[in-house]
């Protein structure tokens, strides 16, 4: 009788400790897989957030748009403010800024691909307003430039030569971007050096030349946003410049 006792109390906890190691085991693993997949969903998130908050660009603001620009952030430049070698065609011409003033720094801070935007020292609406009048003005008063929808940014005003020496696209002199100030242009090389040596701005973070051209030109460079009415003449000499 104790023998008949002793198994029946001792055969239902064997496959209870089973299914119950089993359990453990099996919620072990479900959260190990929420402590990695969870971070990484949220660097998602916060990223696609930061995204859609540098507002409209050159890519359509869904989250396919997103995905396409992370996947360009694996090719962006590591040192955007060194400039790119010459074309063959180029090396040795001189460009058409004969000199720059340094900028005072600090450099601002800028993010994205495209959108590609600065997000600290922003120009005034006052400074940007003067900016962008004189670029129209400049479409207005030259026969070989006009003034139209922004190809590469496919919203905003954009400058275009009716014949660029270098073909951009739809022959793109510039554009500049409401929400900051800065401008994106596409320099002779020799002038894109002298804007990054005196601090004026930065290449675009895919400007590699090569495949990356169907995104934008080799030498397309971000022109910092002016912080004052001086600021807004020096930008406009950089401007003038792009429409060689």
């Amino acid at each position: 009788m104790r023998e008949l006792h002793s198994t029946l109390a001792f055969s239902p906890t064997v496959p209870l400790d089973g299914v119950s190691k089993l359990q453990i085991a099996k919620l072990g693993m479900a959260f190990t897989a929420i402590a990695i997949i969870l971070p990484f969903l949220l660097y998602i998130y916060y990223d696609y957030l930061a995204f859609i908050s540098l507002g409209p660009g050159g890519t359509p603001p869904t989250f396919a748009g997103f995905l396409q620009v992370e996947l360009l952030s694996f090719f962006a430049l590591r040192n955007p403010y060194t400039a790119a070698e010459a074309p063959e065609r180029l090396k040795g011409q001189p460009g058409y800024l004969d000199s720059l003033e340094k900028r005072f720094p600090p450099r601002p801070h800028t993010r994205g691909i495209a959108p590609h935007r600065q997000i600290t020292q922003k120009a005034s609406k006052d400074d940007f307003e003067r900016l962008a009048s004189a670029i129209k003005r400049m479409g207005a008063s030259n026969p070989n430039l006009l003034i139209g929808t922004s190809c590469f940014e496919k919203h905003g005003t954009g400058l275009f030569s009716i014949s660029p020496a270098k073909r951009t696209c739809k022959g793109e002199i510039c554009h500049a971007h409401p929400s900051d100030g800065s401008l994106h242009l596409t320099l002779h090389p020799a002038d894109a050096r002298t804007v990054l040596e005196a601090g004026w701005g930065e290449r675009h973070p895919i400007a590699r030349g090569g495949w990356f051209e169907r995104f934008v030109p080799g030498g397309f460079i971000m022109c910092y946003a002016p912080r004052d009415e001086r600021e807004v003449e020096t930008v406009l000499r950089i401007v003038r410049a792009a429409a060689w």
